[in-house]
C-alpha cells in the first residue's frame, strides 16, 4: 500500500433501507421486543436462581442460556468494532455450544435414566459450561484479531444493521482469504459439528421414546425435549442460512432481516418457549408469587 491512502478508523452502518415513518415504526417495536427480552430472560434467570427444585443440570444451562441471551440482544449497540464484534462473535458461538451440552443432558435423561446423576453431575455440568464459554470468547478473540489487522482504506459504509464480520471484511483493502477460511473453520466447529451431534442424540432419543410403552411416557418424555428442539431450530437455521449460503444480491438484505430476528426474535422467543411450554417452570413462577403475596398479607 502507497502511503497517500487514507486509513479508515470508522464505519457508518447502512443499515435497512426504509422510509422515516417505518424506521420510526421499527425503533418503537424492536425497543419493546429488546426490553421484554431482557425481563423474560432476568425472569428465568431469577427463578432459577431462587427456586432449589430447579437447581438441576438442564436449568444450569438455561441459566446460561439466559444469560447470553440478553448479552447478545444487548451488545448491538455499536461502540467499537473491536468490542461489537468480539462479544457478538463470542456470544453466538458460546449459545451454539450452550444448545450442544442441554442436547446432551435430554440424551443422558432419557437415554440413560438411571446413570442420570452419575453422568452428569455438578462438576461435568460446570467443566462443560466453562469449556462453551473458553471455546465461544477465544473463536471470537481470533476472529476480531485478524479483523483488525487488517488495513481499510476505501468505503466506510458497512452494508448491515451493525458490524457484522462478513460485512466489514467486504470493506478492507487487502487480501482476506485467511479470515474466510477461519470463519468456514469455525462455522464447522460451532455450527455443522454441534448440528450433527445433537442430530444424532435426538434420534437416539427419539428412538428411546419410541420404545416407552405407555403413551403418558411418551409424552412426557418428548415434552422434555421439544422446547430445546424449538431452540435449536430457530438457532441454528438461521445461523446456517447466514454464514453457509453462497453470496448473492437478494442475500444481503435477507442476511439483515434474519440477523435482527437473531439478535432480538431468539433472545425474546426462548424464554417464551423454554417457559410456557415447561410444567416446572410455571410451577416455580407460581411458587414465587404466592410466596410475595403471603409475605405482603403477614
Amino acid at each position: 500500500m502507497g502511503s497517500n491512502h487514507s486509513w479508515v478508523s470508522e464505519f457508518i452502518l447502512v443499515g435497512l433501507q426504509l422510509s422515516a415513518e417505518m424506521e420510526v415504526s421499527l425503533f418503537w417495536i424492536f425497543s419493546l421486543f429488546y426490553i421484554f427480552s431482557l425481563l423474560a430472560n432476568g425472569m428465568i434467570f431469577g427463578l432459577i436462581c431462587l427456586d432449589p427444585r430447579l437447581h438441576t443440570p438442564m436449568y444450569f444451562f438455561l441459566s446460561h442460556l439466559a444469560i447470553i441471551d440478553m448479552s447478545y440482544a444487548s451488545n448491538n449497540v455499536p461502540k467499537m468494532l473491536a468490542n461489537l464484534t468480539f462479544l457478538y462473535l463470542g456470544f453466538a458461538a458460546t449459545e451454539c455450544l450452550i444448545l450442544v451440552a442441554m442436547s446432551y443432558d435430554r440424551f443422558v435423561a432419557i437415554c440413560h435414566p438411571l446413570q442420570y446423576t452419575v453422568i452428569m453431575s455438578w462438576r461435568v455440568c460446570i467443566v462443560l459450561a466453562v469449556t462453551s464459554w473458553s471455546c465461544g470468547f477465544t473463536l471470537s478473540l481470533v476472529h476480531a484479531n485478524l479483523l483488525l489487522r487488517l488495513p481499510f482504506c476505501g468505503p466506510r459504509k458497512v452494508n448491515h444493521v451493525f458490524c457484522e464480520i462478513l460485512s466489514v471484511l467486504k470493506l478492507a483493502c487487502a487480501d482476506t482469504w485467511i479470515n474466510q477460511v477461519v470463519i468456514l473453520a469455525a462455522c464447522m466447529f460451532v455450527l455443522v459439528g454441534p448440528l450433527c451431534l445433537m442430530l444424532v442424540s435426538y434420534m437416539c432419543i427419539l428412538w428411546t421414546i419410541l420404545k416407552i410403552q405407555s403413551k403418558e411416557g411418551r409424552r412426557k418424555a418428548f415434552s422434555t425435549c421439544s422446547s430445546h428442539l424449538c431452540v435449536v431450530g430457530l438457532f441454528f437455521g438461521i445461523a446456517m442460512v447466514v454464514y453457509m449460503v453462497p453470496e448473492s444480491n437478494q442475500r444481503e438484505e435477507l442476511e439483515k432481516i434474519l440477523s435482527l430476528f437473531h439478535s432480538l426474535f431468539n433472545p425474546m422467543l426462548n424464554p417464551l418457549i423454554y417457559s410456557l411450554r415447561n410444567a416446572q417452570v410455571k410451577a416455580s413462577l407460581y411458587r414465587i408469587l404466592q410466596k410475595k403475596n403471603h409475605v405482603k398479607h403477614r
